[in-house]
């Protein structure tokens, strides 16, 4: 495996384990308003639904994760299989919420796919 989708797997991996903790974790904090621009009262409104986009965003962790120990020949597919829902999810949440999110996470994902299908 190419050192370089190694590094971008595990770059993605602990961008949406971070995403998991702001979201499950820290909604209702100033970090978390901050992070999403909510006010209190939003943050208040939303935190459940925040909750569940962030158990979403750590099983794609998980499975990055999963795709850099699990045995062969079955990495390549978990790789090219959760950094694509990445990069989708990405595309998806910058048509509706913010075209920053194709930088956050659609970016650094088709980067590492693009690594991974190279390599």
């Amino acid at each position: 495996m190419n050192v370089v989708a190694i590094v971008l797997i595990v770059l993605v991996a602990l961008t949406h384990g971070w995403i998991l903790v702001l979201e499950m974790l820290l909604w209702r904090t100033p970090t978390g308003m901050r992070a999403f621009g909510t006010t209190p009262e939003q943050a208040a409104t939303t935190a459940t639904l925040a909750a569940n986009q962030g158990l979403y965003n750590g099983i794609l962790a998980a499975g990055l994760a999963w795709s850099l120990m699990a045995p062969e020949p079955t990495t390549f597919a978990f790789r090219v299989f959760f950094l694509g829902a990445v990069v989708v999810a990405g595309i998806y949440g910058a048509i509706t919420v913010s075209p920053r999110i194709v930088v956050v996470q659609a970016l650094p994902a088709a980067l590492g796919l693009a690594a991974v299908l190279l390599s």
